[in-house]
């Protein structure tokens, strides 16, 4: 890991624990405990550090995601497992961050657009390929499908639609997407989610 990496990665946790908007530069400077000449070296502007984080949280994820689907044996355990995970990182995030990062419309856009494209490339994927092997319901319409994922996923984060004062984001998340895949699957496809929930609790 680089310097800038190992210094992206601190912002990183300090944002999801915190907020974005939770510390002010100097107080990240002394959190990092480095010199205010070297922060500035390193960002030239706060948008452009928000910025950083978010692409640095975008590779590291993306190479996450690619080592969990990795243990998965057949598309049903890989939509579970990417559940799983993602719930997983909603409880660990501050619903402030969220809202925070929202400030920023570079970076919320950068954030979202991986979230789109991850959406239509992962999930579309994983649900073709289980179509193909009959895990999942043959007469679903893939491409309304993974739109429907998508846009469910901008509805929880929305502070409108789920207050994170009221709510727990991550509940939210389960009731959501666990009873939306239970429902697209074939019952072959259901007795291995059954299976995959008797071996993990989510």
């Amino acid at each position: 890991m680089t310097f800038l990496e190992t210094i992206l990665d601190e912002l990183l946790q300090i944002f999801k624990r915190e907020g974005i908007e939770a510390n002010s530069d100097e107080e990240l400077i002394r959190k990092l405990d480095i010199r205010q000449s070297t922060f500035h070296e390193l960002f030239f502007s706060r948008e452009n550090m928000v910025k950083q984080v978010i692409l640095y949280d975008i590779e590291v994820q993306s190479k996450h995601q690619s080592a969990l689907l990795a243990k998965a044996t057949n598309p049903v355990e890989e939509i579970m497992i990417l559940l799983k995970d993602g719930i997983k990182n909603i409880r660990e995030i501050n619903p402030i961050y969220i809202a925070d990062l929202q400030k920023y419309p570079e970076a919320w856009q950068i954030s979202m657009q991986n979230v789109i494209d991850n959406n239509q490339h992962v999930n579309a994927e994983i649900l073709n390929r289980g179509i193909l092997q009959g895990y999942f319901r043959r007469d679903i319409n893939l491409q309304l499908v993974t739109k429907i994922i998508l846009e469910q996923f901008f509805m929880m984060i929305n502070p409108v639609s789920f207050p994170p004062d009221k709510y727990d984001l991550s509940e939210v998340f389960r009731s959501i997407f666990l009873y939306y895949v239970r429902g697209i699957c074939t019952d072959q496809g259901g007795k291995m989610a059954e299976e995959f929930f008797s071996r993990n609790t989510i």
